[in-house]
């Protein structure tokens, strides 16, 4: 019996025994439907079986008196409670850090880069894929402006761009005017950092005044927040120029949005995945120095390995989200997407540390070291790990031992509770918009998928979809109870706990397999920890099947039989180093090293 027939078989049996209950209030002062309420709860609990659920969810006397409507809440107010995602707490890190390191723990380290020694490539297509640390290299030497630099990548962002449908909004005008301030100010000596004057692009889910935020949905096609987040600020303040907000899938899932699939640069028919499609896609075409992006499930992971890119999804509160799209408090997070492990340390010793107005981020000491012993750190490896990834690892003085299994995680559906309150404020606007009742939005059925909802009729395509399943993407979480939610969590720090243990003795690890659902994506969302996504060899991915349209975006050719095999053109194949908490910068050390007696990472696509 669901909780709507239980109350309406409680409302029933009010009006058959209203006089008896009459009686009770007079004689007790009990208020009669309360007693009605308890007594029969009491005896249906133990005689029928379903009155415990009507006794956790039945509204109180309080709750059903008439009461002032709270104020609307919008998607980016913070939660009371901040998940911390070190098991002793977060006062625990700092006393740890304050012991291991001082009040150093907390000083933001300087990142040096070599300098530019050679001839200066002499095509614009060479210089677009050079590694953006090199890129400064050359910047710094005074080979190559900012402004030259930037209209390199104009140019390719809007040649490419309607193949690609990597971006949302080329920022021309206010991309020259930021490059041209990079070069007065080298010209007076005065330089922000190694990423001065280096064009880049964040992922549309993040606010820049003067320019649309769109979060990929075309509800959202012409909206302007007027703030700028805190990590264009911070890019800003170290001399970045601002060119590109990228596309990303509606509401960061996936790689489809309001103008269609962000697809793979390697290989068209593919699509880019996502959520951070266009930071991938951009960077991965040599349109950017390097992208901004977003993870709270996989959505830097698996766009950066799709992409064949170098990129780091950071512990958990390691950078500000402030001005950017909330999907789930507990889970997001901001890195950087990019062409080299290198260009990842350099940009995240800029956007790393704490925010005020992001209260689930904290500072810790982020030291990248090009020339670390990899004797020196504590790696473990699956044993199902790339064998070609380790062995070189191996070669290069590593010493790994093998992991054991991780703890399991069980979400017990209630995972997208997050989700629906974030876009609470959009589900009631849109039902308003559509004349929906929120009441009539059926629960979800055991089983269905986020999305489901149990509503019939035309949905629309997964970018922009219409009537009743641009809200029923977020039922799933509208209806587990508050205590199963709570219960959920107590789960989850058992789970963290669990990693703790494991990983005690393990600066990091290397997770199975080539492919985000063998990389502990879902675990490590859940955990907080850390990876790097790293190039390893090059090859044809999997062959897909025609017509299909996965997480991957398969191809979609029209008229291409479904059963017909593809053939994708070869790629780099990516793995992960997965790190301890708040081990960014081992992680990026140990993938440079790597990266420093290989060269997967400087194959490009030709476009």
């Amino acid at each position: 019996m669901s909780v709507h027939e239980d109350l309406e078989w409680l409302d029933q049996t009010e009006a058959e025994f209203g006089d008896l209950a009459g009686a009770v209030q007079e004689s007790t002062g009990i208020e009669r439907r309360d007693f009605l309420f308890w007594s029969l709860v009491t005896a249906a609990a133990s005689t029928f079986g379903f009155g415990s659920r009507v006794l956790a969810q039945a509204p109180t006397a309080a709750a059903r008196a008439p009461q002032e409507p709270l104020p609307m809440l919008g998607n980016g107010e913070p939660v009371a409670w901040t998940f911390q995602p070190y098991p002793g707490g977060t006062g625990a890190l700092m006393e740890k850090l304050i012991h291991e390191h001082g009040a150093a723990a907390f000083q933001r380290s300087t990142f040096t880069v070599a300098p530019w020694i050679g001839p200066v490539p002499a095509s614009p297509d060479e210089i677009a894929f050079l590694p953006a640390h090199r890129l400064s290299a050359l910047i710094h030497a005074h080979k190559i402006t900012s402004t030259q630099l930037t209209k390199i990548y104009l140019e390719r962002m809007k040649r490419l761009d309607p193949t690609l449908l990597c971006a949302v909004t080329i920022m021309e005008e206010p991309a020259l005017a930021e490059a041209a301030r990079a070069d007065a100010e080298l010209k007076a000596g005065k330089s922000r950092g190694p990423l001065h004057g280096i064009p880049y692009g964040v992922k549309d889910l993040f606010s820049t005044k003067g320019t649309r935020t769109t979060w990929g949905s075309k509800d959202y096609e012409n909206r302007v927040i007027d703030d700028d987040a805190e990590v264009v600020v911070r890019l800003r303040n170290a001399g970045a120029v601002l060119m590109a907000k990228l596309a990303t899938g509606l509401f960061a899932t996936g790689d489809q949005w309001y103008r269609g699939r962000t697809n793979n640069p390697w290989d068209i028919r593919r699509g880019s995945s996502g959520s951070s499609a266009g930071p991938s896609s951009a960077t991965a075409a040599g349109c950017v120095a390097f992208g901004i992006g977003t993870e709270t499930s996989g959505s830097i992971v698996s766009p950066a390995r799709e992409c064949g890119l170098s990129a780091l999804r950071p512990t958990f509160g390691r950078v500000s989200r402030y001005g950017g799209m909330v999907l789930a408090w507990s889970q997001d997070r901001v890195g950087p997407i990019c062409r080299s492990i290198e260009d990842c340390a350099m940009v995240f010793n800029v956007i790393h540390g704490s925010d005020p107005k992001d209260p689930g981020t904290v500072t810790t000491p982020f030291r990248f070291d090009p020339n670390i012993k990899l004797a020196s750190v504590r790696l473990g490896v699956d044993a199902n790990a790339p064998k070609e990834f380790v062995d070189k690892l191996r070669e290069l003085g590593a010493t790994p031992k093998e992991i054991g299994p991780r703890p399991q995680w069980q979400s017990g559906g209630v995972n997208g509770v997050e989700y629906a309150a974030a876009f609470d404020s959009y589900v009631q606007a849109k039902a308003k918009e559509l004349g929906i009742d929120l009441a009539s939005i059926p629960e979800p059925q055991p089983g269905a998928g986020r999305g489901a909802g149990g509503a019939g009729g035309p949905r629309g395509d997964p970018g922009n979809p219409t009537g009743m399943a641009a809200l029923t993407r977020w039922a799933p979480g509208r209806f587990p109870r508050a205590m199963d939610f709570v219960q959920q969590q107590r789960r989850r720090y058992i789970l963290i706990s669990q990693m703790a243990e494991l990983l005690k003795d393990f600066d990091m690890y290397v997770p199975a397999g080539t492919g985000p659902g063998q990389w502990d994506v879902g675990l490590h969302a859940q955990t907080g920890h850390p990876c790097a996504v790293v190039p390893f060899k090059f090859e044809s991915p999997p062959a897909g099947r025609g017509g299909g349209g996965g997480r991957g975006g398969a191809d979609t050719t029209a008229g291409r039989a479904a059963a017909e095999p593809v053939v994708y053109n070869p790629q780099p194949i990516c793995a992960v180093l997965a790190g301890n908490l708040y081990n960014d910068d081992k992680i990026l050390s140990v993938a440079n090293q790597y990266q420093t007696h290989t060269s997967w990472h400087l194959k490009h696509p030709a476009l």
